[in-house]
């Protein structure tokens, strides 16, 4: 007699499972701070682009002051002796040059329509002194250049913003020998220019360009 033998297999574990909620909260949480850092890492990549700054190191830090110190100056009072003493020394004062009178002269004389006696009196007492005529040149300049924007499209040419901001100061004072005869300023107070520059082909712009001049 026979027995029929029934073999039994066991069923295969399920392949998909449920996770558990503590695994899932790992996996969001480590989201969460991968995303917080590679923000982080492109907020700073902002810190790397270049900056510049083109400054004449006077005692004058804003326009402001330039200008009050040059207003100070009374023509026919004040004396090159105190000017020096006051921070107009051209030998310590990179942003003073000294005038000599044919310089002077032709500084007025070139293009300009007046006559001598339509002068102003300071002008006049000047250019008629011969060489006891001089002067003091200024030019002052502070101006900042700074590079904003998306780092990575800055660094590989297809965008690049520069930021650039400062003042620039111009004055000129006239002598007679030792006596301020005429003081007068010029210049920019506020200086905020962007500057733009897109190339579509990024650092490929540069190769195409070479190129075209060969």
């Amino acid at each position: 007699m026979l027995t029929k033998l029934t073999i039994l297999t066991p069923r295969p574990a399920a392949l998909h499972h449920r996770s558990s909620p503590s695994s899932m909260r790992i996996v969001r949480s480590g989201f969460l701070i991968a995303l917080a850092l590679f923000g982080t890492m492109l907020a700073g990549c902002s810190s790397l682009l270049p900056r510049g700054s083109d400054a004449t190191q006077v005692p004058w830090k804003t326009f402001e002051e330039a200008r009050a110190a040059v207003e100070a100056i009374e023509p026919f009072r004040t004396r090159k002796s105190t000017l020096m003493q006051n921070g107009f020394d051209p030998y310590h004062n990179p942003a003073v040059t000294i005038l000599s009178y044919p310089e002077i002269i032709q500084r007025f004389a070139a293009g300009s329509a007046l006559q001598g006696e339509e002068y102003e009196h300071g002008i006049r007492s000047c250019l008629l002194a011969g060489q006891a005529c001089s002067g003091y040149s200024i030019a002052v300049k502070r101006i900042r250049q700074n590079r904003i924007g998306n780092f990575w499209l800055d660094i590989l040419g297809f965008l690049r913003r520069t930021n650039i901001t400062g003042f620039t100061f111009n004055a000129m004072i006239l002598f007679v020998d030792d006596q301020v005869v005429y003081v007068v300023y010029s210049g920019q107070p506020k200086m905020d220019e962007m500057q733009v520059r897109r190339n579509p082909l990024g650092p490929l712009q540069s190769i195409g360009d070479a190129i075209r001049v060969r």
